[in-house]
């Protein structure tokens, strides 16, 4: 299995909060429609500590093909251009379970 963890920090700004509720909310709605999706956690952080990111995803699947067939799913696409607008910051480490 491979997993795929994703850490986002969103830009600074009012409307931060908004954005961070959308986008947990987007991403939670990819689970079930790719079906090569195995494992789907989508977390919003609550710590304050300045070097906290605001969302990660949590997401495993059978193998590097799988992975590939997600990173290009039109569904997430959608979501990647959502990310783009933003999203300030990403870390993404993928490892073999």
């Amino acid at each position: 299995m491979i997993k795929h963890i994703v850490m986002m920090k969103l830009h600074e700004g009012q409307e931060k909060e908004i954005h961070k509720e959308k986008l947990a909310l987007l991403l939670e709605g990819l689970e079930g429609r790719i079906p090569e999706i195995r494992y789907w956690e989508v977390g919003r952080n609550f710590s304050d500590k300045a070097a906290a990111f605001d969302i990660v995803l949590v997401s495993g699947f059978d193998g590097l093909d799988e992975l590939d067939v997600y990173r290009v799913h039109p569904e997430h696409v959608k979501v990647l251009d959502y990310i783009r607008q933003v999203v300030s910051t990403i870390h993404v480490v993928d490892y073999e379970v």
